[in-house]
């Protein structure tokens, strides 16, 4: 299959491009740089240009396909808003130009967006009662199979491990050094999902290769690690104390992740196990942390 993917240099989408390849898949990759080309190029991709703001570069490019892997987000935006914006604008033009096809149109999401506490499944949306979040893009994605497209959402966990993370767990153990302490918020039982990236990337390959129009599935190995338990990892291997802070300190503490610190997003994958197979394999996300490659830094 010939498979168009954005983000494909990204932290995700490159562990999709190899998992393609080397499942025997055609890979062609969204590039908007020299280094992202010859990135592509080293790993056996062939490189469209393009960005995903250039709608004409995208169109073009999925009409040639026989199937889109959609992991890209426009990050150096400033506004979320905006890079919410944009990435609608590319999702609605690669699905009209797969509309009526039967192709598959595989699109990023996060677990992020459940209703928090609960504990979440693929057959769960977001409360209706809660306001609309400005990012769109799971529910863009879930009405193209309405229209002819074999579109599924693979919704993310939080925390995508492994050596060369860059995420939320890179962050919190940079605060931690430049703070003198590793933090938790109240009694730090909040939970965060999380999967190995192999992992995630074998789950895109399975969703372009087989997942019904209209699917949601969960890319979570680990259904939810105290927030506590990171903090005394990460405690114990930069030798700094492990502290509570309140709800109140938590955005000045961690900045601009303050908001995620205290979501509770228990989350399961049985679903996704059930319906395509999937099974997570690599190490959990403690004891990824203890294999020590996060603190080398």
């Amino acid at each position: 299959m010939r498979v168009f993917v954005t983000g494909a240099t990204g932290w995700v989408g490159s562990a999709v491009v190899r998992e393609l390849i080397d499942a025997g898949h055609q890979v062609v990759g969204l590039a908007r740089s020299d280094k992202a080309s010859a990135a592509l190029t080293a790993a056996g991709a062939d490189v469209h240009r393009g960005a995903l703001d250039d709608l004409d570069s995208l169109r073009s490019a999925a009409a040639l396909a026989d199937g889109v892997i959609h992991t890209a987000f426009m990050r150096d935006k400033l506004d979320y808003a905006e890079q919410c914006a944009a990435e609608q604008r590319a999702i609605e033009t690669i699905g009209a130009a797969l509309e009526g096809s039967g192709k598959p149109f595989v699109v990023t999401s996060g677990t992020f967006i459940l209703t928090p506490v609960r504990f979440g499944t693929e057959e769960d949306v977001r409360d209706p009662g809660l306001p609309a979040p400005p990012r769109l893009a799971e529910y863009v994605a879930i009405a193209l199979a309405e229209h002819g497209v074999r579109s599924s959402v693979v919704r993310l966990a939080p925390t995508v491990h492994g050596p060369g993370d860059y995420g939320f767990i890179p962050m919190l153990i940079g605060i931690a050094r430049a703070k003198g302490f590793s933090a938790y918020i109240g009694d730090g039982a909040n939970r965060w999902p999380a999967v190995h990236r192999l992992d995630a990337a074998r789950l895109y390959r399975m969703a372009l290769e087989a997942a019904p129009a209209g699917t949601r599935l969960h890319a979570v190995g680990d259904e939810g690690v105290p927030f506590r338990d990171i903090a005394d990892v990460i405690g114990r291997h930069l030798k700094l104390p492990v502290v509570s802070i309140s709800h109140e300190e938590a955005v000045s503490h961690f900045g601009r992740i303050g908001d995620f610190a205290s979501i509770d997003n228990p989350t399961s994958s049985a679903l996704t196990q059930e319906r395509l197979g999937w099974r997570p394999v690599h190490q959990s996300l403690l004891l990824d942390l203890e294999e020590g490659h996060y603190f080398n830094n």
